[in-house]
């Protein structure tokens, strides 16, 4: 009974926010997309590819075998209805704005918010695919910390914005360890340094792996899942994201427009609103 009353007393809360901002008929169409399934999706299905279809006159834009844009494409999920968790092991009060949960674990520390779960998404593939000595990132202070010195047993040492690396740990290139340098780079990166350090790309060149990003305190970051074409050019994308606090990273609706839900048109400069976030001032960005 009293779940009954928390979701009510949070569909109310959205219908009387939305009131304040949109037309009446938005509102009533927005409150339903948080509730209803799209259309476009087979429930069954247990990878982002199928489950979600293309639109009407859209396909699949193709992707080599073994590529990142065609290992998220096929990440796989967990079954249609799976909630998102924080990382305590409780519900995430807003479920109303995903149609699939990845399967990644969320760890117990709290670390892996929005920008560490996509950096742990792109880490885990380079790592899978021998490509470990491309793995690395910079701090918020734009120092750059790479796995491969980590395994060589490089640890930083911090003092406010300066930063230095000394051979103080044994080297340990195992998998166990690997994890424990993604830890680091959670705590020591994020959507700000994500922001400063990757390339900009222009909305006609996106492709799956490139990322939506504000940067800040609070940022927020989500990622291409997976890409649509039509006849005339037309291109429509899928989203996922991690959140703060650390939880599933999931794939999420688009509430603004149902007709194509999930999938998102995506334009230089445009206001973008993903699930419970609305991008504004942002920039795509691509892994190097």
């Amino acid at each position: 009974m009293k779940k009954v009353l928390l979701i009510t007393l949070i569909l109310t809360s959205l219908v009387v926010l939305a009131f304040q901002f949109k037309p009446v008929k938005k509102v009533v169409n927005t409150v339903k997309a948080t509730i209803d399934t799209p259309s476009l999706i087979d429930k069954d299905s247990l990878t982002i590819h199928s489950r979600v279809n293309s639109p009407e006159g859209y396909k699949r834009v193709s992707y080599n075998e073994g590529s990142y844009e065609a290992y998220l494409r096929d990440y796989k999920l967990k079954p249609f209805g799976s909630k998102i968790i924080n990382y305590d092991d409780s519900e995430y009060f807003w479920q109303g704005g995903h149609i699939g949960v990845l399967d990644i674990p969320v760890p117990k520390n709290g670390l892996q918010q929005c920008a560490d779960a996509l950096i742990r998404i792109r880490s885990e593939y380079l790592w899978n695919h021998n490509r470990k000595d491309e793995i690395g990132f910079n701090f918020t202070s734009g120092h750059y910390c790479s796995w491969q010195k980590y395994a060589e047993g490089y640890r930083p040492k911090i003092n406010g914005n300066k930063v230095s690396f000394h051979k103080t740990a044994s080297a340990n290139p195992s998998e166990e360890n690997f994890y424990k340098y993604l830890n680091l780079i959670y705590m020591y990166s994020g959507t700000l340094s994500l922001y400063n350090e990757l390339e900009s790309i222009d909305a006609k060149d996106l492709q799956i792996g490139d990322m939506l990003i504000k940067g800040g305190s609070p940022g927020h970051i989500v990622m291409i899942a997976d890409e649509v074409i039509n006849e005339r050019g037309d291109k429509l994308y899928l989203l996922f994201q991690g959140n703060t606090p650390a939880q599933s990273v999931h794939v999420v609706k688009n509430l603004e427009d149902t007709k194509i839900s999930p999938w998102y048109q995506l334009e230089n400069d445009a206001v973008i609103p993903v699930s419970n976030y609305t991008f504004a001032s942002a920039k795509f960005v691509r892994f190097k």
